[in-house]
């Protein structure tokens, strides 16, 4: 049965879908996807009663970044390709991510500093990036769509999550140190991200 989280904003109800993602982490997070659902992340053992709690918290930042997740996607252009035809390029994307990836981390590794054990491509749904805590780097092919500057901002944001495993003050300022523009490529993905694709 698919949860619902009903709200009502600007005297319209809404009814949006949400899914629970459980798992070791020890706070809760909120994320929508292009398509406007709904995650929520969360420690194992959230009850039922936090969970409701958490979704009126949120609830004016879960209906406005929803309605403008449904806009972007009303808006999204069209592909024409074939099913077949969108396969072949995402192949293509891909291998060529297994090259280009590598070589980007190589360059800004030593501004970054860190170590890494390996580099993995990947279709994310919900993240451009992302670097484990055993320093496995994962990266979206479809970062390869990006403009360049935007997708070295993703490999810098994180390589700089080797040396800090947060968002705290000083990974942003590790972060800006490499990339001084980043706020400009963070806000270019979280407008226009949802066209990376095929």
């Amino acid at each position: 049965m698919e949860n619902i989280y009903r709200i009502k904003y600007q005297s319209k109800l809404y009814e949006l879908p949400y899914e629970v993602v459980y798992s070791r982490r020890r706070t809760c997070a909120i994320s929508i996807l292009a398509e406007g659902k709904i995650i929520l992340r969360l420690p194992f053992g959230t009850s039922e009663a936090q969970i409701k709690r958490l979704l009126s918290d949120k609830q004016h930042w879960i209906i406005t970044h929803y309605l403008e997740a449904v806009r972007r996607n009303e808006t999204r252009p069209v592909s024409d390709l074939t099913d077949t035809q969108r396969a072949v390029l995402e192949k293509r994307y891909i291998e060529a991510a297994k090259a280009y990836f590598p070589k980007r981390v190589s360059y800004f590794l030593p501004l970054t500093g860190g170590t890494f054990t390996r580099i993995t491509i990947r279709d994310q749904k919900t993240r451009w990036g992302s670097c484990s805590a055993r320093g496995t780097l994962s990266f979206n092919w479809r970062l390869m769509l990006a403009p360049p500057a935007v997708l070295d901002y993703v490999v810098v944001h994180e390589l700089c999550h080797l040396t800090h495993m947060n968002h705290s003050k000083a990974f942003w300022a590790l972060v800006e140190s490499v990339c001084p523009d980043y706020r400009a490529h963070r806000k270019w993905l979280k407008e226009h991200g949802q066209e990376l694709f095929l």
